[in-house]
């Protein structure tokens, strides 16, 4: 149960409040300005939390309000997205080796030795790069939506996966509604049965966002090198498997991209694996913030969190 600032005397009533407020910054990685949510004691048992395509740190905010009480929350903006301040492209490469190592730079200048990752679609590749490459700082993994395994790619991916096979200029052109704001607001909506349940503040934001000069080229640059990630599956399958993370999957059942099987093969790898699915689409934590946040806190306050 979350805990309550109620009856605290004021200096630690007034610590709490303090404890559970979010801070917007900026911290420099390289040639890359990023901006990141942080919330909760830093003294705490972290989270590091990363988005995904169309979302920004943004989608974390909800979740953030719910966990910051006992946890430090760390959420990124990645290079490409919402305020994070990257070269343009030709001058940064928009790669997913790219966009890991900037992240993983991140880290290392803000001194998070170790922590949890919740990730998000792009956000899951940049992670498990990044848990391949430190094993040992990574405490616990909650992947929400975030795949895998290749039977978790659905039937969404196929024209993507004709540009992967070819990547011509007529095919990349094929996708060019893919980085677009009325594409953005159909990932939110699609698979979620009441739809006035999805705010409009979130695919409106991103939608705006990828109008920026240059933005659509970037997402498009990033939709070709997703074809590394498929291609490193192996990979990250060998490491759930060496190292036994404790992992929770918390997935919208019916998002277009990634099925409800790319969850359910984690339990291949890692037997203890927890894998819960809701009712919703690819942005479960729209619809079902609550119930996803009290399950997260469930997971960590088992497996990272000290005794109190």
């Amino acid at each position: 149960m979350a805990s309550s600032t109620i009856g605290l005397p004021a200096a630690d009533n007034a610590s709490a409040l303090h404890a559970i407020r979010t801070h917007y910054r900026y911290k420099q990685a390289g040639d890359v300005k990023v901006f990141y949510r942080e919330a909760g004691d830093p003294k705490s048992p972290t989270l590091l939390m990363l988005h995904g395509f169309a979302g920004s740190s943004f989608m974390f905010r909800d979740l953030i309000a719910q966990l910051a009480d006992r946890y430090h929350l760390i959420a990124p903006d990645l290079p490409g997205f919402g305020y994070t301040e990257a070269p343009e492209r030709g001058e940064y490469a928009y790669t997913f080796d790219q966009l890991a190592e900037t992240i993983n730079q991140f880290t290392e200048e803000l001194n998070l030795d170790t922590y949890a990752l919740m990730v998000h679609d792009y956000g899951a590749p940049v992670g498990w790069r990044m848990a391949l490459a430190h094993p040992q700082r990574v405490t616990a993994i909650i992947s929400q939506n975030g795949n895998a395994y290749e039977e978790g790619l659905g039937e969404a991916w196929a024209p993507i996966q004709t540009y992967w096979r070819d990547p011509t200029p007529e095919n990349r052109s094929a996708l060019s509604e893919f980085p677009t704001p009325a594409s953005i607001k159909w990932q939110y909506l699609e698979g979620v049965s009441d739809q006035s349940l999805v705010s409009p503040d979130g695919y409106s934001l991103e939608g705006m966002q990828v109008l920026r000069p240059g933005n659509a080229e970037i997402q498009l640059d990033l939709l070709l090198d997703y074809a590394s990630n498929v291609m490193m599956y192996p990979q990250f399958q060998h490491y759930f498997r060496d190292n036994q993370p404790p992992l929770l999957a918390v997935w919208g059942k019916h998002d277009p991209f990634f099925m409800a099987a790319g969850a359910e093969a984690w339990k291949r790898d890692i037997p203890d694996a927890v894998i819960n699915f809701y009712d919703t689409g690819h942005f479960a934590l729209e619809t079902h913030a609550k119930e996803i946040g009290l399950d997260v806190r469930n997971f960590l306050d088992r497996h990272i969190r000290p005794s109190d």
